[in-house]
């Protein structure tokens, strides 16, 4: 990466990232690394996942709060830990937390995930619902640290929640060796510094890559600028990576050990997540997809040599997994929404539907519109949503329909 800052690195160093590892033993899951073929054969390279979705917890976050709070003075585990976090952070706090003894209150915005919230509660934590967005569930977790004199637990901006998560780094050089890339989403960026230092400290001839959703993508333009800019209202699919401002500590490693960080589309992470749960049988979150996004979106970049993707995280909302299938199979041409408008008399719609069947299309809901002003007095518009087979059958099916003699509106 051509970018670099005049300030010097924290001090996060091998040695804090071996210790953190010794920590976890017993505590944290050394996760599978499993090969897949689809990607492996897109890109020329074996490409590898390292499945931290498969973590307790479900995401790699557990690593790097139980350090951090194993690390607290005894005075302060008396006083209790105290988070904000709309998912993953909040369930490896509670479970840390437990597994050491000490009190832990989650704060959680009101809009969070049902199942999130009773994941974190069963795993210990007092859950308070404050704020609609987590930036006011930031604060009111602060204010609530302030009060009482619990220690604050931050997602990714602290040295030791950064040693905890390069124990990932570790263990993708035991279990892959040769590595030659490393591909890793970055939100504040903790992980992804973590990873940073362990492999560059042993392996600096690894390529580190670093992935962000290109609607809350904040490091690009603070590389740029030499230090964190904010990014004003993120938007992505991807909550796990949903962050406006990189952290302090984790920016100053990843500009000075990262080779680079590219941006992915949404379209790309639903193309993903699908691949994730089709070919290779794992549930994966958005922000653990975005690695097999950048894959999929620029194949060419990463030849020469194995790649690891790391699936960051597996926890995501069954009402937002339906939604992001969907939008998935439509960004691979496996789902195809089409607006037309037919004759108002018996047998049109069966008649449309006949035509539907010799394309080998399979309708998965029909809608008819006869009230909407623009229709003629004869006419009927019908709104089809469809399984398809790929792009080439969507236009197979549109040429089709244009050869029946119907009209696509929409």
């Amino acid at each position: 990466m051509d970018y670099r800052v005049p300030q010097p690195v924290p001090q996060v160093i091998l040695d804090d990232v071996r210790g953190a590892q010794k920590m976890l033993s017993g505590v944290s899951r050394v996760t599978a690394m499993e090969g897949s073929r689809h990607l492996s054969a897109l890109t020329g390279s074996p490409v590898h996942f390292k499945c931290e979705n498969l973590q307790r917890t479900g995401s790699f976050k557990l690593r790097g709060a139980y350090v951090r709070i194993a690390g607290l003075r005894p005075e302060q585990r008396a006083a209790g830990v105290v988070a904000a976090s709309a998912g993953n952070h909040a369930q490896g706090v509670a479970l840390a937390s437990s597994l050491l003894g000490v009190r832990s209150t989650v704060f959680m915005p009101v809009g969070a995930p049902l199942p999130k919230v009773a994941a974190t509660q069963e795993y210990g934590a007092e859950v308070r619902m404050h704020g609609q967005v987590v930036d006011e569930t930031l604060t009111a977790a602060q204010d609530h640290a302030d009060r009482t004199g619990a220690v604050f637990i931050h997602p990714f901006d602290h040295r030791d929640i950064i040693a905890g998560q390069g124990t990932v780094g570790l263990e993708i050089l035991e279990q892959c060796p040769e590595v030659r890339t490393i591909l890793v989403g970055i939100g504040g960026g903790g992980l992804a510094a973590g990873i940073a230092v362990a492999v560059k400290a042993l392996r600096p001839d690894v390529r580190i890559v670093g992935v962000q959703a290109a609607g809350a993508a904040a490091y690009p333009p603070s590389l740029r600028a030499g230090h964190p800019v904010s990014v004003d209202h993120p938007v992505t699919m991807a909550d796990g990576i949903k962050v406006g401002r990189p952290g302090d500590i984790p920016f100053h490693i990843i500009a000075e050990l990262l080779d680079d960080v590219r941006t992915v589309s949404e379209d790309a992470l639903s193309r993903a997540l699908l691949l994730c749960l089709e070919r290779a049988k794992l549930v994966v979150e958005p922000a653990g997809c975005s690695p097999v996004a950048a894959l999929l979106s620029e194949p060419e970049l990463y030849g020469g040599g194995p790649v690891v993707a790391v699936l960051s995280g597996g926890n995501v909302d069954p009402l937002l997994l339906q939604r992001i299938l969907r939008h998935g199979m439509a960004a691979a041409g496996r789902y195809l929404s089409l607006r037309l408008r037919v004759a108002d008399r018996p047998g049109a719609l069966a008649g449309l539907l006949g035509v539907l069947t010799e394309v080998d299309a399979n309708v998965l809901d029909v809608s008819h519109v006869r009230t909407d002003p623009r229709l003629g007095l004869t006419e009927v518009e019908v709104e089809l949503h469809m399984e398809t087979k790929g792009p080439e059958h969507c236009v197979e099916v549109a040429r089709r329909l244009h050869g029946a003699g119907y009209t696509v509106i929409g």
